[in-house]
């Protein structure tokens, strides 16, 4: 178990927790959590050893395995598989090791002068990669792949070939390739769409080991974690359950400190009013009833973040048009690419819709289609008179000045306002005193989310195009946000993979998928149950796909051109010939095995261990050169239905 002894530690010279002293167990799944600034990535450093305590102690036991996410990938010529296979640092190991062993076999067994081929090595060796299921290897890594949202065509691609958001996802897969006994995450659901986050989850439930998580998303820490670490003022403090059991005890904690009193009653009573407002809109519909249920439960979460230092509203945007903005069979795409057609849509003051797909169907072509930034390819976008469009994307943090502070940002939008008027409104925001002044350049990823959606909610717009709005928020600017959304009487388009978020603010669900938008008849439960049967669908051939197939090896001239044909069938010449030598060498292993085993004095002695491997390391090796010979009669028979060179 991982014990914490009055451990105090810091980070330049600031001390950010002092005697801590608790003990998480093996096997338990804890969500770390608290405001930006207070530690979280600073002890999960500690724990990889990067950092060392002021004083008290910090015990794992010595033979654990971590696994963490790295920070940053260089742009390397190796393929996504290979890189996320390097993940496993034994069975890399194992094969470098394995690899010298059968290329100084290959080039030395003629030579009497050197040394004999060391069998009972390799035997060892492949019986180590069968025992960690080294074979299997590649198959478990292309899993990962898929699961984060990788085609079979990105396997092969160089990881410099992939943007940064990708590579985030590399590094993912790479730390989940690993057998580990600790796992440690920070924000892994950062530039995750919602499948790649619903795949993560079930992931992380089957994970054997130890995971200590930091993450900002609710329902990601509900679904996975079950102890919760709250770092606040100095000190962990550790719950059991998930983020909503602790919202529900530290709520009940705070609700005994009377100097919070007060202000609890008073945001009861405001959430308690727009929770009226709309169970008496709320129709029969599943997404309608979700939310009520949703809106419900804040009256628990408020009691939790009554101390919380972001409380901003969205300012009155005055009269908007009806409708906002009107798609009537459009088409959107880059160049003569159509990612999406015949799009129908309107917008209205007070609609809430939230767009669902998976990566890559067209979710943020549809939203640059609607903010102006894309022009249609065919059909109509009108806008009402009067609309004012407030944008947000992860890419538009790109935008803001990095020599320029919050208030010269802000004074870019109204420079006529007064500088205490602006402080003001920042600080409900989080950005105070000399930060308010200070060069944003240097701020997180956080802080400058929380300066675009500042500048966004002064513009005053009428509808809202959120992209991933809560990308790099912690959990407490994220409610925020949510409660501010709730009063907001614009149009909403919501993008985003925090599901607490999407069933508290959405109305309506869309679908976008096969190149088309339409509205989802159904939750986010069932949206769930839908990326299932997608995934069940993709993995499993279809009936036509084999019967093409089929028709293909029986009259493959009929299907492609002779040239493309030849390029195929030197791929399997290549192939076979690396078979063939591959089974010679396993023959030749073999050969020294079954001398050995022929030895009386292997089974002289009480330990019978060694016998027992290379009974086992026969067995595999039977096994592995009868599938390949098997491997090497099939391709046989495909090249004798293909034209020679």
């Amino acid at each position: 178990m991982i014990l914490l002894r009055n451990l105090c530690f810091g980070r330049n010279g600031q001390l950010l927790v002092e005697d801590a002293s608790l003990q998480l167990h093996p096997g338990w799944k804890i969500g770390l959590i608290g405001a930006n600034g207070t530690g979280k990535s600073s002890f999960l450093a500690l724990l990889r050893d990067e950092l060392h305590a002021e004083s008290g102690d910090l015990e794992l036991p010595r033979s654990w395995v971590l696994a963490h996410v790295a920070q940053d990938t260089p742009a390397l010529p190796d393929a996504a598989l290979a890189f996320t296979l390097d993940g496993d640092v034994e069975l890399r190991a194992i094969e470098r090791e394995l690899a010298e062993l059968e290329a100084a076999h290959d080039d030395d067994h003629d030579d009497q002068r050197k040394s004999p081929w060391d069998g009972h090595r390799v035997g060892e060796l492949h019986g180590r990669l069968g025992e960690i299921g080294g074979y299997a290897a590649p198959a478990r890594a292309a899993e990962l792949l898929h699961g984060l949202g990788f085609s079979d065509a990105d396997f092969l691609r160089p990881v410099a070939d992939f943007s940064g958001g990708w590579r985030v996802r590399l590094n993912l897969a790479r730390a989940l390739m690993c057998r580990s006994d600790l796992l440690l995450l920070d924000e892994p659901t950062n530039h995750l769409d919602l499948d790649a986050v619903l795949w993560l989850e079930n992931w992380l439930n089957s994970y054997a080991g130890t995971l200590l998580l930091i993450s900002h998303d609710r329902d990601f820490l509900d679904a996975v974690a079950d102890h919760t670490l709250h770092l606040e003022q100095g000190k962990l403090r550790l719950y059991s359950g998930g983020y909503s059991d602790f919202e529900r005890q530290r709520g009940a904690h705070l609700a005994l400190q009377q100097s919070m009193y007060e202000k609890q009653v008073r945001e009861r009573a405001h959430l308690h009013s727009y929770i009226e407002r709309f169970r008496a809109k709320a129709t029969k519909a599943r997404q309608a009833q979700s939310r009520i249920k949703a809106l419900a439960r804040m009256e628990e979460v408020a009691a939790a973040h009554v101390d919380t230092p972001f409380t901003f509203r969205f300012r009155a945007a005055g009269l908007a048009p009806d409708p906002l903005l009107v798609l009537h069979e459009s088409a959107a795409g880059y160049g003569e690419q159509v990612i999406l057609a015949d799009l129908k849509l309107t917008l209205r003051p007070g609609q809430r819709l939230a767009l669902l797909g998976r990566n890559g169907a067209g979710k943020s072509t549809l939203v640059k289609l609607l903010a102006g930034e894309l022009q249609a390819l065919s059909g109509e976008r009108v806008e009402g008179k009067g609309l004012k469009i407030g944008y947000f994307a992860q890419h538009q943090l790109e935008q803001l000045r990095p020599d320029e502070s919050p208030v010269q940002h802000m004074l870019r939008l109204n420079s006529k306002a007064r500088e205490q008027e602006l402080r003001t409104y920042l600080g409900t925001f989080d950005f105070r005193g000399d930060m308010a002044t200070a060069p944003c350049g240097r701020f997180s990823g956080g802080e400058k989310s929380r300066l675009a959606l500042a500048l966004l909610i002064w513009q005053k717009p009428n509808l809202l195009l959120l992209d991933e709005p809560t990308n790099h928020l912690d959990l407490e600017m994220r409610e925020a946000l949510n409660l501010a959304l709730q009063e907001y009487d614009g149009g909403v388009v919501l993008v985003s993979h925090d599901r607490h978020l999407l069933r508290t603010t959405a109305d309506e669900l869309w679908l976008v998928a096969d190149g088309r938008a339409q509205v989802f008849d159904g939750d986010l439960d069932d949206y769930s149950n839908w990326l299932a049967k997608q995934r069940t669908a993709a993995a499993a051939p279809s009936p036509g796909k084999q019967a093409r197939n089929a028709a293909q090896r029986q009259h493959p001239q009929t299907n492609d051109g002779r040239q493309e044909k030849l390029e195929q069938r030197r791929t399997l010449e290549k192939e076979s010939a690396k078979i063939e030598k591959q089974i010679a060498a396993k023959q030749g292993e073999l050969a020294l095995l079954e001398t050995r085993l022929t030895d009386p004095a292997l089974y002289g002695g009480a330990d019978q261990t060694l016998a027992r491997s290379l009974q086992q390391r026969k067995t595999e090796l039977l096994s592995v050169i009868g599938q390949a010979e098997e491997r090497w009669l099939a391709m046989s028979d495909e090249m004798e239905g293909l034209p020679a060179a």
